[in-house]
């Protein structure tokens, strides 16, 4: 057994190209998940396979191509960047690797190739700052469905969320001072919707239309609530910039029915427009590199909605990315935990 520790960096994934090919497949993957769309087996069978996808993945394959670089997938580009540049920043005692919940590098490749290996520890490390079942629930369940049959089980820490992180907040702080802050009349932190039904399961008993998480934050009952660390996630980033509460909005984006948590991203940028907001400045916390829905999603389509509206000009705050700074936080992460 080698004394190595070795760091699995996990983020979602991404299609292997723009094809219509490559998306139906990313999709099938990511939309099959029970924990993604946790809907009895057969329902979600007929609704993703037959409906969904059939319907969706011409459409997303345009969207994709108006993502994607000459080098390929920005979130795969940025993912083989930080794994390298972590790898550099630690000393010879840690391995980096890095996998993807869906299609490749796959989790499975990866993890056997860890096995082969055999560390004396495991840090398991999702890419998504506030917790959620879908996504960091998914991929550590994920973890331990490959793992279950290992022989040796090294040790294994898991890094399941860091919203709070001092470090995390003030690299988002930096990206964010690259703008004359005084230029903006509002802001916004647009995070990922998620079904109200899945953040009901966090805290049973309470409902997430009536509770009072977007106000405070409470640790011991919603420290796995994710949109109570959202919210806190966009409280902490505000006070790093002397943001006042009134000056700014949570909103959730990519939502796909009614019953997703509110206020709706898209929205949002109509009322801001309607009531005379001029310039706007948008964060997206819950990403940690540039993808879909920053570049495409904030960074055209909700620009646009804000100028037919009446806005004139959306900043899109840049996400972590390869900002040496983040590397420097992850080293902190991996080493502390």
């Amino acid at each position: 057994m080698s004394k190595k520790t070795t760091v699995l960096l996990i983020n979602l994934g991404t299609p292997k190209s723009p094809s219509v090919k490559d998306v139906r497949s990313y999709l099938k993957e990511f939309l099959n998940d029970k924990r993604v769309i946790d809907i009895p087996w057969l329902l979600r069978k007929i609704l993703v396979n037959l409906i969904i996808i059939p319907f969706r993945a011409k459409s997303s394959s345009k969207i994709y191509k108006e993502l994607w670089t000459p080098k390929g997938s920005p979130l795969m580009i940025y993912a083989e960047k930080v794994q390298k540049l972590l790898q550099d920043k630690l000393d010879d005692n840690y391995t980096v690797e890095m996998a993807m919940r869906y299609q490749q590098p796959s989790m499975k490749s990866v993890l056997a190739k860890i096995q082969k290996e055999m560390p004396a520890k495991l840090i398991i490390f999702p890419m998504y700052p506030q917790y959620a079942s879908s996504s960091t629930g998914s991929t550590i369940e994920r973890v331990m469905e490959l793992m279950k049959s290992w022989e040796v089980i090294p040790e294994v820490n898991i890094i399941n969320q860091f919203f709070e992180d001092p470090d995390y907040i003030k690299i988002i702080a930096d990206n964010a001072r690259k703008n004359n802050l005084d230029d903006f009349e509002h802001f916004v932190f647009s995070f990922h919707g998620l079904p109200i039904r899945q953040i009901n399961k966090v805290h049973p008993g309470r409902n997430c239309k009536t509770c009072d998480c977007d106000k405070k934050f409470n640790r011991e009952t919603d420290y796995y609530c994710y949109k109570s660390t959202c919210y806190e996630n966009a409280r902490l980033i505000a006070q790093e910039l002397n943001i006042p509460k009134e000056k700014y909005t949570v909103g959730f984006q990519s939502r796909l029915d009614k019953d997703w948590l509110e206020p709706f991203a898209d929205k949002l940028m109509v009322k801001l427009a309607k009531e005379g907001k001029k310039n706007i400045m948008v964060f997206s916390p819950a990403f940690v590199a540039d993808c879909l829905e920053t570049t495409i999603e904030i960074g055209i389509e909700y620009r646009e909605i804000f100028e037919e509206n009446g806005g004139e000009k959306l900043a899109l705050v840049e996400s972590l990315n390869d900002h040496p700074k983040w590397i420097e936080t992850l080293k902190d992460l991996v080493v502390k935990s």
